[in-house]
């Protein structure tokens, strides 16, 4: 069975929040997910195709910018002059050099001259390694004038050559095996020395393909995108990225690059579809096809054209249509995972709430027992003003009320203390009084009548009276004392010496009661009344040997520590009984038969005037007391 409200709290929450919330996922998951993962796909595919054709534009406009560079370079421009010779052209083949190690991204870098010949041009490849010598050898007996770009160039036109496989680096047949870093895209720019002058040569450069297709379509940067963390890791995994010539048909760049120039409306790609929807739009979907056995979709995106820069390729991103599913299934964990976390939140805040709710009520528990326990004392911080707030202000009322009535109760106790007491007094004195009174009537009669046995008589009164004023006088000295009128006498003293007097005062009962009596320690001297001490010893040496009528040992330590003397009385008695503690030092109380119930009161007194005090402890291993008195010790400049 449930019992705690806490718990009952939580159960309610499940119950009323839990439940609707995981029918509201179900109903996610089976009826949005799978379109809303589409949706998702398709804005992904859309977008890595704008950011893909941007990065192609942007990587063409800076090696561009790159070629114009160097034909606006002073010493490339006086080294088509000729105007300094060999010298000037080394410095120059030195600096290309440098530049095609650093950028790695030129496979050539040639100035030619108008007449269409190499003057200047890199002797390394972009990995620092020497050309060979039948490259070179080539290179300056290669007639550019040959070439469209040359002449288009002499004519002031910043030339970007498609992207080809340059017969004058790799002049051998291709291979079946055909690798992009063959290819290259050719930039031509002409040298103009004055603006407004005829260029005196032109600046070609062979950009190669290697970082199109591998630092740009392989890589395809998933966090320009802003959806790799939407779409899940495994989706952009078996994404892909292509590249088609301006005519929306040719590849140039494809993960297979076995499909470098074939045509994609003619087998053995065979997908005319495609070239109609590239040709028809800028930006957009492909429609759904199928190639080699797997069902594809993608987008495409155009990028710049020729007049503003470019080359006017064309971007597509595709991928299978399994994988588009497998975004469900991302979203879908995705979406339990939320619900996972959305479920853990509400339990975790509904126990806190419920906790900190009930929190007041362990609380008030907490302080019922210890009301049930005798503390009074107990109170609860109101920290509100709601239901709980005003039970714990009622409760506080109630701990209160009873605390006064407990006080009522204990004054009430006292005065009929008082009162046993006044019945005491009254009784003992009523005893010595009686067997005084009927003696001396007794006198009376036999000095009356002559008796012969009147001297026998007188005597034994006599000695009766004496007997019982003496009695009446001891009673009277409990009182006096107790009242503490007395003026005292105090001296330094050795307390040791004080409570050694009274161990041989008492020595007589103790050994007919088997008794041993024990002093140890180091003593100090104190500042005190030898009768008021020795009044405190006589009281606690006799209540112990009382404890003890089967015998033991009566132990006295004495210790001083931190300016007091502490002095130990151990018995092996019957020792204490709680209640009997809590009323030892109160005056009239006794458990014996006899006497007036004083001692221990008078003692407490006295001690509390020296600055000391009086405790009465049961020992630690339950048999017997120990009386404790501590004394201030009195320093020697005293």
């Amino acid at each position: 069975m449930i019992r705690r409200i806490s718990t009952k709290w939580v159960l309610t929450v499940l119950a009323a929040v839990v439940i609707p919330f995981l029918g509201f996922t179900w109903y996610v998951d089976q009826r949005i997910g799978s379109r809303q993962s589409w949706d998702v796909v398709r804005y992904f595919m859309l977008s890595m195709a704008e950011d893909l054709a941007t990065r192609v534009d942007e990587e063409l406009r800076e090696r561009r910018l790159d070629v114009e560079l160097w034909a606006e370079d002073p010493n490339v421009e006086y080294a088509l002059s000729k105007l300094d010779g060999e010298v000037l052209n080394l410095q120059v083949e030195d600096r290309i050099n440098r530049y095609i190690e650093k950028s790695t991204d030129f496979d050539l870098l040639v100035a030619v001259d108008t007449e269409g010949r190499s003057v200047v041009s890199n002797t390394v490849t972009r990995f620092g390694e020497p050309w060979p010598k039948d490259r070179r050898t080539a290179l300056a007996a290669h007639d550019f004038n040959q070439e469209d770009w040359f002449h288009r160039a002499l004519a002031g036109e910043i030339v970007l050559v498609d992207q080809h496989r340059p017969a004058l680096l790799y002049p051998e047949p291709e291979d079946a095996e055909v690798q992009p870093s063959e290819y290259a895209v050719g930039i031509a720019a002409p040298v103009v020395p004055v603006e407004g002058a005829a260029p005196t040569g032109v600046v070609y450069a062979l950009f190669n393909w290697e970082h199109i297709q591998h630092g740009i379509l392989d890589s395809k940067n998933p966090e320009s995108s802003g959806l790799r963390g939407l779409i899940g890791s495994d989706i952009y995994a078996s994404s892909y990225a292509w590249l088609w010539k301006a005519d929306a048909d040719t590849i140039l760049g494809h993960k297979v690059t076995a499909l470098y120039g074939q045509r994609v409306s003619q087998p053995p790609i065979d997908l005319p579809q495609l070239t109609r929807a590239a040709a028809a739009a800028e930006w957009g979907m492909y429609p759904e096809y199928q190639f080699r056995g797997e069902w594809k979709n993608a987008a495409f995106k155009h990028c710049a054209p020729i007049s503003e820069g470019g080359l006017g390729w064309v971007v597509g991103i595709g991928i299978d249509n399994d994988d588009i599913y497998a975004a469900v299934g991302e979203m879908r964990r995705v979406l339990i995972k939320a619900s996972v976390l959305v479920l853990g939140v509400v339990v975790l805040v509904t126990v806190f709430i419920a906790r900190r709710t009930t929190r007041p009520i362990l609380e008030l528990e907490r302080h019922t027992r210890r009301v049930a326990g005798g503390d009074l004392d107990a109170r609860i911080d109101v920290a509100s003003k709601d239901e709980l707030g005003q039970l714990a202000e009622a409760f506080n009322n109630m701990t209160q009320e009873l605390r006064a009535n407990r006080t009522r109760l204990i004054q009430a106790e006292k005065e009929a203390a008082w009162r046993e007491m006044a019945r005491q007094v009254a009784h003992e004195i009523k005893n010595p009084l009686t067997p005084i009174q009927l003696s001396v009537t007794l006198l009376k009669r036999a000095h009356d009548e002559g008796s012969p046995e009147f001297e026998s008589i007188l005597e034994r009164t006599t000695e009766m009276v004496q007997r019982q004023v003496e009695v009446m006088r001891r009673i009277a000295g409990d009182f006096h004392a107790f009242a503490g009128e007395q003026q005292p006498e105090p001296r330094v003293i050795d307390p040791r010496a004080v409570l050694e007097e009274v161990f041989a005062l008492n020595a007589a009962w103790a050994k007919d009661l088997g008794v041993r009596l024990h002093v140890e320690g180091e003593t100090a001297t104190v500042f005190a009344d030898p009768a008021e001490l020795q009044r405190v010893f006589v009281n606690l040496v006799q209540n112990a040997l009382e404890a003890m009528p089967n015998g033991g040992e009566l132990r006295a330590r004495f210790t001083p520590h931190s300016g007091r003397l502490r002095i130990e009385l151990t018995d092996d008695g019957v020792g204490l009984t709680p209640e009997t503690r809590e009323r030892l030092f109160e005056p009239y109380f006794t458990t014996r038969t006899h006497g007036t119930g004083l001692g221990l009161a008078i003692c407490k007194r006295i001690v509390t005037e020296l600055g000391g005090d009086l405790a009465l402890e049961p020992r630690t291993d339950g048999h017997g007391t120990t009386a404790v008195v501590e004394l201030p010790i009195l320093e020697p400049s005293a």
